[in-house]
């Protein structure tokens, strides 16, 4: 699933037969070979990935029913990743399934913006309607006004300046795909709520999960890059939500910060804090023997390193294998916390749990925890946990699950 919340802005370096290589840092940072990703309204699998590139292949299908036949070397294209379980939806929910071609009929400039007109396939047409939401080479926008054969969109300044759709003119050609839940809704009768619940059964298991079972369905979540939540009843009676560090986006540091409200910590296996110098802030720690490390920042970054993006950053960094110590600045706004050895065998607190399960994973063992507290300062009860997981859709496990399966 996506939103239509464009990632970045990334650009064709290359196009060799059917495959092309796409320039995006900030995406190909968060992406593995094998994992989706949406270009420019169409949900492609990332290949040969690397720090700032990623390859995909398009079929003759894709190739027919979209633009992205089109594309040369030096075009820019609208780059998302897909939406994980837990993160705000921050858009509209689109499949990346491209629903048909329009071409541009006209554009027009006002005091808002750009108002853009848009003519789809006549298919198409009679799902459009004024007020609804769009999306256009993959990015959400709502529809302004329909007509007998064309509807349009006004392009707000600040999606002019990260998306593709500034360079829109009378005769381009754009992939269109309508609002997944308004394209259910608008089916009528009971063939609407059959489809809607055939949606909402493949959304996944919220709320608590046990077993084996339960704990490959935590393990599948991190590696999708999602969060899970974990309630730890023996050392802090508290719940966390956590993600792995390896994937981390800067959308997930805002959902701990707005949603979750705790003290978001990065817990590490300690030979990855010992290869990167990162020794123990002096003290004896917590009540739960939590061992906190020097907190860091990214030496190359060039803000304050408060924001979402540069604390992301950094977390990526320390799970990175090739991380050299003089990549830290020390001190910085990113707390590491050191895992004891044995795991889970030797201390049942959510540091070893989330390093546990980023190893059973197979993820690098760096992950980010953060406590769950109330809107009224207070820490989360077990109640109150199960509540918000259920809200966020979260699976949630307890410690001892974990420790009796990892």
């Amino acid at each position: 699933m996506f939103t239509g919340h464009v990632s970045e802005r990334g650009r064709i370096d290359a196009v060799a037969g059917a495959q092309i290589l796409v320039r995006a840092p900030a995406s190909a940072a968060a992406l593995t070979r094998g994992g989706a990703v949406c270009v420019s309204g169409v949900r492609l699998t990332a290949e040969d990935v690397s720090a700032e590139t990623f390859a995909a292949t398009l079929s003759a299908e894709t190739r027919h029913r979209s633009t992205l036949d089109g594309l040369g070397p030096g075009d820019h294209v609208n780059v998302e990743l897909p939406v994980a379980v837990g993160q705000a939806l921050d858009g509209h929910l689109v499949q990346g399934y491209v629903a048909g071609v329009g071409k541009v009929a006209g554009v027009q400039r006002e005091d808002a913006g750009v108002r853009v007109w848009i003519r789809p396939p006549d298919r198409l047409l009679s799902r459009v309607t004024a007020k609804a939401p769009i999306a256009v080479d993959g990015v959400s926008v709502t529809v302004a006004d329909r007509l007998r054969d064309r509807f349009s969109v006004v392009i707000v300044p600040v999606t002019s300046s990260v998306t593709t759709l500034a360079a829109l003119a009378p005769g381009s050609r754009v992939n269109l795909e309508v609002d997944l839940i308004g394209g259910l809704a608008a089916t009528a009768g009971r063939q609407a709520a059959s489809r809607l619940g055939q949606l909402t059964a493949g959304l996944g298991t919220a709320g608590h999960v046990s077993g084996r079972a339960g704990v490959d369905r935590v393990l599948a979540q991190l590696v999708a890059g999602g969060a899970v939540a974990v309630w730890d009843s023996g050392t802090e009676h508290e719940g966390d939500v956590i993600f792995a560090g390896g994937r981390l986006r800067p959308s997930a540091i805002t959902f701990l910060l707005t949603h979750v409200c705790g003290h978001p910590t990065v817990p590490c296996a300690a030979p990855v804090l010992d290869r990167l110098e990162l020794g123990p802030i002096p003290g004896g720690g917590d009540r739960q023997g939590t061992a906190f490390a020097i907190p860091v920042d990214l030496a190359a970054g060039t803000g304050t390193g408060v924001s979402a993006a540069e604390r992301a950053a950094v977390i990526r960094r320390l799970a990175d294998p090739a991380a050299v110590p003089a990549d830290f600045l020390r001190p910085g706004h990113v707390y590491p916390l050191r895992a004891r050895p044995g795991l889970l065998a030797d201390r049942c607190g959510h540091t070893e749990a989330t390093v546990a399960m980023c190893v059973a994973a197979g993820l690098a063992p760096v992950g980010v925890c953060c406590e769950v507290m109330n809107g009224d300062g207070t820490m989360a009860s077990a109640a109150d946990f199960e509540i918000a997981a259920l809200r966020w859709c979260l699976p949630l496990i307890e410690i001892g699950e974990l420790k009796a399966w990892l």
